[in-house]
């Protein structure tokens, strides 16, 4: 190295930076709240309703408001104890302050606050704070309204008694901040399902939620007596349950309290929510682990006690959980979550409570309810017998794909790149598109499959009738990660997986196939962000010699009027009908070339919504799928019939 590369500045303690107050935060808000998308956007408004919901976990609170004010501003107001507003001993400052302005403050700290919370970190309301453009909070408590202002982190008021109250409570409203976000624009529909969840998880807890930016206001109240019954019910609203009961278990052991609500269809998909304190928990954790082994364990004690089951033919974890819509609630007083995220409950005694109570309390139904133990019992053993047929399907597909040997689908033309995370495989409908895709791809790093003719919809199939189908057998092969509880990410060809269909009706009912069949049995592709969708152009404008394109109505009208100018030329217009109509160059420069693409990442915000789209459009069931269609005929004016 020559001496004029060499550092000669010593790293020393002036490079150490220390960020005060909530600067770390607006730094790096990513690491609070997932990120500054969307998505980012709506975890503001959880933190604030998390606040409240912890009240009503502690018995104080029984209604909380939610309004999506006009500039998408949000207030938050709960009738809880209202948060102190005396002094803090630790800082001599007010109460509400610390909350507000410190990281890793509040009463869910061992302070007596709150025994069961589901704000594990206490970052939320300071975190909120920090990342809004200007917060104010409203404090009702000892006959005051106490009144703080804050912009950034920082405070613009301090705190003020404003008037008198014979109420108590806290009111929260928040602009978040144009500096740190995306977008800015909240969702009706997600902060309402994201309520509603609530309200079943909290029996009794009444919950509105307003979206007043319209000149119509829009607005929902939901509150449960049934608490996670309601839910398991609502859950299979658009399915056929194979018993009309919903089966509910619940006990406590010390603080910690769980209850387990289950009910069948007679579909083919396992449907498991889990909870912590009212925190989703999509990993999973030690409930879900004590609930799936005790349920295993009673079908099969069941099944062998009544001679069902004879021999060594039980039935597996998976085999009890073909159909199942399952709820587990656990409230802890020292929920320990894996990450920030909270996605994963590690507390292993939680895993013995809920075992215990599902093993007991399950096994006790059966007894009493024998007709539906057996109708239950009997589709364990269906699935089971289907889950053989697909081991054998598995392997005779292997031999006739020369799977076993790493071989490749016949019509897959591969790319030459063998690092997956550099690899990209664009799934192309018909041959003729295929063909361009081939001929003007990139064989570098790109990869081409055509699906043709029409798919499995793998919402109405058991697995054993995905394998050896023609038109996904191809596809599972080439992607090399398996399917199911089978599928194994690591083994996973392509790290882009790209759906090119065309712009009308046919394209979008195979992104649909494509997506449930990816949703259903290859999930991790859609939570890890593998799947895209192209944008291909929708209008060929020409002018002489000059050609551009365009990839909506509103631009196709702007660039013809700029290809126009002052003159009034005309400019010749094309709608394309298909992929197939363009010519490999044409589809290079604009679709696949990615330097100038346009890609939609497939996104999985909300599971709990997604289950409910894909059963809706693609279940058995054809009232649902024409309410949805009816209410959202308006967002497809352009797409051409």
């Amino acid at each position: 190295m020559s001496d004029e590369m060499k550092v000669t500045e010593e790293y020393g303690g002036s490079q150490i930076q220390v960020l005060e107050g909530l600067e770390a935060v607006r730094m790096r808000p990513g690491m609070y709240i997932g990120s500054t998308s969307a998505s980012g956007l709506h975890h503001l408004v959880y933190e604030i309703v998390d606040n409240a919901i912890d009240e009503a976990l502690a018995g104080y609170c029984k209604h909380i408001t939610v309004t999506i004010n006009p500039g998408d501003s949000i207030t938050v107001t709960d009738d809880g104890r209202g948060i102190p507003v005396d002094i803090q001993p630790q800082t001599g400052r007010p109460a509400l302050e610390v909350v507000y302005t410190v990281l890793h403050a509040g009463g869910k700290f061992g302070g007596g606050g709150y025994k069961v919370s589901g704000g594990l970190h206490g970052v939320g309301a300071s975190v909120v704070n920090a990342l809004s453009q200007w917060l104010r909070v409203r404090v009702h408590k000892n006959g005051n309204i106490y009144e703080m202002k804050f912009s950034r982190g920082t405070i613009t008021q301090e705190m003020t008694i404003v008037g008198k109250t014979d109420k108590t409570g806290t009111e929260v409203t928040f602009q978040p901040d144009p500096e740190m976000f995306d977008t800015l624009e909240y969702d009706y529909e997600i902060l309402r399902d994201r309520m509603r969840e609530e309200a079943f998880l909290n029996a009794g807890l009444s919950i509105q939620i307003t979206d007043a930016r319209g000149e119509e206001p829009v607005s929902k109240t939901m509150c449960y007596a049934g608490g996670i019954r309601e839910f398991a019910s609502w859950k299979n609203k658009h399915k056929t349950v194979i018993h009309n009961d919903v089966i509910y278990m619940h006990g406590t052991k010390g603080d910690a309290s769980a209850e387990v609500a289950i009910q069948y269809n007679d579909g083919y998909q396992e449907n498991l929510l889990s909870f912590a304190n009212d925190v989703r928990t999509p990993e999973g954790g030690m409930h879900e682990t004590g609930f799936k082994t005790a349920l295993t364990r009673v079908l099969n004690a069941y099944g062998m006690k009544n001679g069902i089951i004879k021999g060594d033919d039980k039935v597996s974890g998976e085999d009890c959980r073909e159909g199942i819509t399952a709820i587990i609630s656990v409230k802890l007083t020292d929920a320990q979550f894996e990450g920030q995220t909270k996605a994963k409950l590690g507390n292993a005694y939680i895993r013995t409570l809920v075992d215990q109570i599902v093993t007991e309390q399950l096994a006790t139904y059966f007894e009493e309810h024998p007709a539906t133990a057996k109708i239950i019992l009997e589709k364990a053993m269906m699935a089971n017998r289907a889950r053989e047929a697909a081991r054998k399907a598995r392997d005779n597909a292997r031999r006739k794909t020369g799977l076993e040997s790493g071989g490749m689908p016949d019509k897959l033309k591969d790319c030459n790149e063998r690092d997956p995370a550099l690899c990209e495989i664009y799934i192309v409908e018909g041959d003729s598109a295929a063909g361009s895709a081939n001929q003007g791809r990139d064989s570098r790093f790109q990869a081409i499959l055509p699906m043709w003719g029409k798919m499995l919809n793998v919402e109405k199939a058991r697995v054993d009738r995905i394998y050896g189908n023609d038109k996904l057998s191809p596809l599972i092969q080439a992607l090399g990660g398996g399917i199911g509880e089978d599928f194994d990410l690591n083994k996973l060809r392509y790290h882009k997986i790209i759906i090119m269909s065309d712009a009308d009706v046919d394209g979008a009912h195979i992104r649909t196939l494509l997506l449930t069949f990816f949703f259903r049995y290859m999930r991790p592709l859609i939570e890890h962000g593998f799947v895209y969708s192209a944008v291909p152009p929708l209008y060929k404008l020409t002018r002489g010699k000059k050609t551009r394109v365009a990839y909506s109505d509103e631009e196709r009208d702007a660039v013809s009027a700029e290809m126009r100018g002052d003159s009034n030329v005309k400019i010749d217009i094309q709608r394309y009908k298909g992929l197939g109509e363009m010519n490999k160059e044409e589809l290079w420069e604009t679709t696949m070339d990615p330097e100038r693409r346009t890609l939609r990442r497939i996104t999985l915000e909300d599971a709990i919504r997604a289950d409910e789209i894909f059963t809706v459009l693609m279940g058995e069931q054809v009232e649902p799928r024409k309410e949805w269609i009816e209410r959202n005929a308006k967002y497809a004016i352009n797409i051409d019939f």
